[in-house]
């Protein structure tokens, strides 16, 4: 099976999709042209931009770009987590990027040196986009545990402060709620390990079956992506969640929570 590479003109045909989508956006007067528009802009300048840039990057095959590329989009995946989660909680940024970066290295380390060992184990071919992989779900979870965690103290504030009041360890207090947050950011996860194969075909394999790769081995890259995502879903989730309950607190165990 051999690839068939898609040009100039075969992107130009695909942008027919999206004046199809426009159309009839206002066809049925959705107020949804411009928001199109933009998408659609925004998608092929990012996209091809990031393909010379990754381009360039597979080039120079260098260690400390890598490593460097690595630290920059834990850091965007940790801004963006931080936007999804209570404003006022100040200083969670830290966390948020320490959580992050843990699980994102811990499991990338896992598969790059136990399980695909390439030649180089800061290749980029490998190392970029499964750290994407790891990061986008990383992030996901970040921000569903956290929002989740903080959203449900402030509601149960009250019954925290009771279980205080009679004795409990800031830890005791808030313990099933810091299982609910990691099980919340858990679940889509898990709903797409659940589906995978039987409703949708995820992107990893999807891509390798059009880029002329065997579908069992495509088969057999998106099981290591699916277990990857599980991990550091619920690695980052585990460390939010923890590095968050430390900020709730003060040194003699009194809820500080912002209302």
């Amino acid at each position: 099976m051999s690839l068939i590479i898609l040009d100039f003109m075969d992107l130009v045909m695909a942008l027919g999709l999206m004046a199809i989508a426009l159309a009839l956006a206002q066809w049925q007067h959705l107020g949804l042209g411009w928001q199109l528009i933009m998408a659609t802009l925004r998608t092929v300048a990012q996209l091809i931009g990031v393909g010379y840039f990754l381009n360039i990057i597979f080039a120079q095959n260098n260690p400390v770009v890598v490593v460097g590329i690595l630290f920059g989009m834990v850091t965007i995946a940790a801004v963006a987590a931080r936007k999804r989660i209570d404003p006022k909680l100040r200083g969670i940024l830290p966390i948020l990027w320490g959580a992050i970066l843990v699980s994102t290295l811990g499991v990338l380390l896992y598969v790059n040196l136990l399980i695909i060992q390439p030649a180089d184990w800061y290749a980029p071919q490998y190392v970029i986009p499964l750290a994407g992989i790891i990061l986008g779900n990383a992030m996901n979870g970040a921000s569903l545990a956290g929002e989740r965690l903080v959203s449900t103290l402030k509601q149960q504030r009250l019954e925290v402060e009771t279980h205080l009041s009679l004795g409990a360890t800031p830890e005791q207090a808030i313990s099933s709620y810091r299982r609910q947050a990691v099980r919340t950011a858990l679940i889509p996860t898990l709903n797409q390990m659940l589906m995978v194969g039987i409703v949708t075909l995820p992107g990893m394999i999807t891509g390798q079956m059009l880029s002329g790769v065997d579908p069992l081995n495509a088969a057999s890259y998106q099981i290591l992506i699916m277990f990857m995502v599980a991990l550091a879903n619920l690695l980052t989730s585990l460390l939010v969640t923890y590095g968050l309950s430390q900020r709730f607190f003060n040194s003699q165990g009194q809820l500080l929570l912002p209302s």
